[in-house]
């Protein structure tokens, strides 16, 4: 999961990172946000939402795998 994740905000540009932590770390609005870099709404969203995703993603998947891992253990 880490080397996913690493991978996944390796491959992401220093503005989309930045947009991400204004949005989810420091918890602004989409409203703030995109008034801070004078952007729509949408751009924050086409800009957070892809990685959002893949976070959400990397984070079942692995929990699928954990949750095997312990079904198999079980046996």
């Amino acid at each position: 999961m880490l080397n996913a994740m690493t991978e996944l905000f390796d491959s992401l540009s220093d503005d989309d990172i930045e947009l991400i932590r204004l949005r989810y770390v420091k918890d602004l609005t989409l409203s703030e946000v995109a008034s801070r870099y004078s952007i729509s709404e949408r751009t924050v969203r086409n800009h957070t939402n892809p990685a959002i995703k893949q976070v959400k993603e990397i984070i079942k998947q692995a929990t699928e795998q954990a949750q095997h891992a312990r079904d198999v253990d079980s046996i």
